[in-house]
């Protein structure tokens, strides 16, 4: 502020003003005024953000769903808007400080002051009143804290609890549904002959019945080891000793005459005597121990040396993390999958209808009864508390349509179903809790994208920079863990085994969303209902804005964070104006597969603005205002009509992931679905800039290139033969460069692939669409240089009469997936035997001289999908098909006019038993 009156004061002196102007003078005599009481302001800022933190660390601690005193989640409540609306003072303090650097004083510079006087003033005022509110809470703190004791073991009172109700001692058969595959795998893996001792893990996510499983089997199996069997409950929170005593008085309990105890009565015994103690009853002896809802593998290991090594002993483990499972070998671990729908039906009708003659359904609930079971999902659990809940209502349509109607909070208010999931929840760290509520945000079944996700997450800040690891291999680990606990389901995984698209079983989706309702979060409104939502929320999510809504006045959300808006049905642009123009602190904004033909200017006033995704939309540009992003981290704009980017977007140097593309024209649809945008002049200014998808090869995109070194994935079109080697030898230097999109600017340009040798080693992922000059893959990239490549694509490449298949296998012999489409080539495509051996996906599309395919016993021995399509030669099914075992998904579609003479679908399906997806 000082700095800034001397610069007025400067400014009309070398202007050679006799008498100052009474504006000046004004501007000068407040900030002379306000100095020494803004001097403070950063260290206060600093301070508060510190308090804050230290309340946050007490919530983790705490949790909220488990404490049933209503003066401690008040307070909790109460910590949590503080600290948003430090989180909100913090942003604006960053932003106008960084703008005040920025601002010179020359221009308009008495109007410029007087507007940063009024700003800072706000804020000051702002943190002394957030001051107060800390010593507030703190003094709540000391007075609650010494008459309320929380119950801080919640989850040891619901392990108490697990044989009651939701746990019964022994569960009939007749209760049990579809366990019989499970339940014979077990048997067969406890009754094997081998001799050492072996562990059996069963997981999966709560609620999935591993318990009820495991227990069938123990008390059918036990037995069959009469000499030492127990059951021990581990869970959550645990003492090694305790678990010991544990084991100790129930191997004691199953011997006919136990030895007398090596322990002393009334003795403390530690780890160690307890072990020695267990050895010694169980030597040579062969036992059955359950170990059950293990959340730790430490657990497991520091017990294990208490009965390893006993012939024929057997070990089984029921866990919701993967980490756990694996400590059985690959052979014996059993991932629980959700039951299937006629499954599903017959365990809620054997609960609905118990009291029932044949526990059948009535013909008239039929259609709400199928209608609760699908919204269920396969989670065991939540069928049968559904079921259970059903049971005590009147067997009427109306009464069961009002609890269908009702559903999603019923379930959230039953003890068993909250209490299992929710174990789950509190057993997350902090970040990784964020992460995990975050996902509830979109809509029901939506299959989550593992980039996209990861990029929201970086955005919203819940991954940060840790030693090494940038922030997005932070929330790629994240994702990795959430998985690894079962509380979010794999959908496909890419050619590198990563998740590729993962999704959110629909019951713990409910439980998340009142998390994070409660937690002040976020919410979500499938049915898009804006105006009725909380103008303080934080984060919201909706299917669609409403055309009768676009005009609603007063609709906006100060302190909104994050909007995520995916096919949303909104013709105009009104309601996201005044969504923009209402929220000054949004920092995701979400738009993918709208119907929003047009970005507002007031973007640009958005400072806090990190992610932008508006992919699949109508958008035709971008206004040139989000320059002024400065915090700008991922701009979505892929599949959009956006030909040309703003020229003032290479001022966002903060700028880490540009995806841009647009549908192709009608000429260019045969050759290229997408194509790429001008590349913005100085696109070297993006020194943190990752992924860069798609742009035009300029004349200078190589010496622009040269000068980002954190670029991982460039894809690049409208290459020439002209500029192509210049081109080629930037990405190959390029150190970093894990996948690679070159194509050429038509189908009749042939390219120099000769100067393609990457060095760097994470190259994975080539996709080349055009002509080769010397119309052979005998190039550098697939000699030595393609030894990493997981995943290739090749379209539009003359072959002559060689076989790609052939020249292929010899040098990328690690390839998981491959695409060849409209290459022309040899008639007969062979796979030898022994060739790709890791490859998963192969298709071949629209290659217009093959007439078969041949398969060699030993080839492909891992493939799970075979594609062929468009292939107007081929009549008949590929020779040696039948000797893949591994294979799941066979299509072959528009092949020769004769095909289906002599092998119609009821023929292929009779054949192929082996591969549950035909489709010819």
């Amino acid at each position: 502020q000082k700095q800034m009156a001397e610069a007025i004061l400067l400014a009309v002196s070398k202007i050679g003003a006799i008498v100052l102007n009474e504006a000046v003078l004004a501007v000068i005599n407040k900030l002379s005024r306000k100095v020494d009481n803004l001097k403070e302001l950063p260290a206060k800022i600093k301070r508060i953000d510190i308090e804050l933190k230290t309340m946050n660390d007490v919530i983790q601690d705490l949790g909220t769903t488990h404490l049933s005193n209503n003066v401690v989640k008040g307070w909790i409540g109460n910590v949590r808007r503080l600290a948003y609306h430090v989180e909100d003072v913090i942003d604006k303090y960053s932003y106008e400080a960084l703008k005040l650097k920025d601002e010179g004083f020359l221009n308009r510079y008495a109007f410029r002051s007087s507007r940063h006087i009024k700003v800072f003033s706000k804020i000051a005022e702002e943190v002394i009143e957030i001051e107060g509110e800390i010593r507030h809470i703190k003094e709540l703190h000391i007075y609650w804290s010494t008459i309320v004791q929380p119950i801080r073991n919640e989850h040891a009172e619901i392990d108490r609890q697990r044989w009651g109700g939701c746990f019964p001692e022994s569960v009939s058969d007749e209760d049990l549904v579809g366990i019989d595959e499970n339940r014979s795998k077990l048997t067969e893996w406890l009754t094997t002959s081998e001799k050492e001792t072996t562990v059996v893990t069963v997981s999966g996510m709560g609620g999935l019945g591993k318990t009820t499983l495991v227990k069938n089997v123990y008390d059918r199996e036990k037995a069959n080891f009469p000499d030492a069997h127990a059951w021990i409950v581990v869970s959550r929170v645990y003492a090694v000793v305790d678990l010991l005593k544990a084991l100790l008085t129930k191997i004691q309990y199953t011997q006919e005459s136990p030895p007398p105890s090596p322990l002393s009565p009334g003795a403390k015994a530690d780890v160690y005597e307890l072990t020695e103690a267990i050895k010694k009853i169980l030597q040579n002896k062969k036992c059955l121990i359950v170990l059950d809802d293990v959340w730790d593998k430490e657990a497991y290991t520091q017990m294990c040396s208490a009965f390893q090594g006993l012939q024929g002993s057997r070990v089984m483990i029921t866990t919701r993390k993967e980490d756990v499972a694996a400590l059985a070998p690959v052979r014996r671990r059993l991932l629980l999958q959700p039951l299937g729908s006629v499954e599903s039906f017959k365990l809620f009708c054997s609960r609905a209808f118990h009291n029932s003659l044949g526990r059948k359904c009535p013909p008239e609930l039929e259609a709400v009864a199928a209608a609760i079971v699908d919204r269920c999902r396969g989670l065991p659990l939540a069928i049968v508390s559904s079921g259970s809940l059903l049971s005590t209502k009147q067997p009427t349509e109306h009464a069961w349509n009002q609890v269908y109607n009702h559903l999603r909070s019923e379930l959230r208010g039953n003890n068993h179903v909250q209490a299992i999931l929710n174990l789950s929840y509190h057993d997350l760290p902090g970040d990784l809790r964020n992460c995990f509520l975050y996902c509830s945000l979109f809509r029901e079944d939506y299959e989550m994208s593992r980039e996209n996700l990861v990029r929201l997450w970086v955005a919203e800040g819940f991954a940060k920079k840790k030693d090494n690891s940038t922030p997005e291999e932070v929330a790629e680990g994240n994702l990795m863990e959430l998985i690894g606990r079962n509380m979010l389901e794999v959908v496909e995984r890419d050619e590198l085994f990563r998740v590729s698209t993962c999704k959110m079983h629909d019951i713990v989706r409910d439980l998340a969303l009142a998390v994070a309702k409660e937690e002040r979060f976020g919410s979500a409104s499938d049915q898009g209902e804006m105006t009725l939502m909380d103008k303080e929320v934080r984060r919201f999510s909706t299917c669609g804005w409403r055309d009768s809504m676009a005009a609603a006045p007063g609709v906006d959300f100060p302190r909104l964070r994050t909007v995520i808006s995916l096919s949303a049905a909104l013709s105009s642009t009104n309601m996201i104006s005044s969504v923009l123009s209402g929220s000054n602190y949004l920092t995701v904004l979400e738009l993918q597969d709208s119907a929003i033909c047009h970005v507002p200017a007031s973007i640009g006033n958005l400072f806090n603005l990190r992610y932008i995704g508006l992919r699949r939309t109508r958008v035709q540009s971008l206004p040139d205002t989000i320059e002024k992003l400065s915090n700008l981290e991922t701009l979505d704009v892929k599949q959009t009509k956006i030909e040309k980017l703003p020229p003032g977007i290479v001022k966002v140097e903060k700028l880490r992931h540009l995806l841009a593309d647009r549908y192709a024209d009608e000429k260019q649809t045969k050759f290229q679905y997408f194509v790429g945008v001008e590349a913005p002049n100085m696109i070297s200014n993006f020194q943190e800039l990752q992924t860069l998808e798609t742009v035009h090869a300029s004349k200078d995109l190589s010496l622009q290139l040269k000068k980002m070194n954190k670029l991982q994935t460039v894809w690049v079109d409208n290459i020439d033969a002209s500029n192509c080697d210049d081109l080629f030898k930037t990405l190959s230097d390029m150190p970093l460069l894990s996948s690679l999109l070159l194509c050429a600017c038509d189908e009749k340009e042939t390219l120099t692939f000769q100067a393609l040798k990457p060095i760097s080693k994470r190259l994975h992922r080539l996709i080349i669409r055009g002509g080769w000059a010397d119309g052979t893959l005998k190039c550098p990239i697939f000699q030595g240089h393609g030894k990493n490549i997981k995943y290739l694509a090749l379209s539009w490449c003359n072959l002559g009469n060689e076989d790609p298949l052939q020249l292929l296998a010899s040098h990328l012999s690690a390839l998981t997936y491959l695409s060849l489409n409209r290459v022309s080539s040899a008639g007969t495509l062979v796979l030898s035997a022994g060739c790709f051996c890791q490859l998963k996906t192969l298709v071949l599309r629209r290659m217009p001289n093959v007439k078969q395919l041949e398969i060699e016993e030993g080839a492909i021995p891992c493939i799970g999908g075979i594609y062929i399509m468009s292939l107007s030669e081929v009549s008949m099914v590929p020779r040696g098909i039948e000797s893949l075992g591994s294979l799941k998904k066979l299509w072959m579609l528009d092949l020769h006019k004769d095909f289906k003479a002599d092998w119609d679908l009821n023929q292929m399906h009779d054949k192929m038993t082996h591969v549950p997806e035909l489709r010819a």
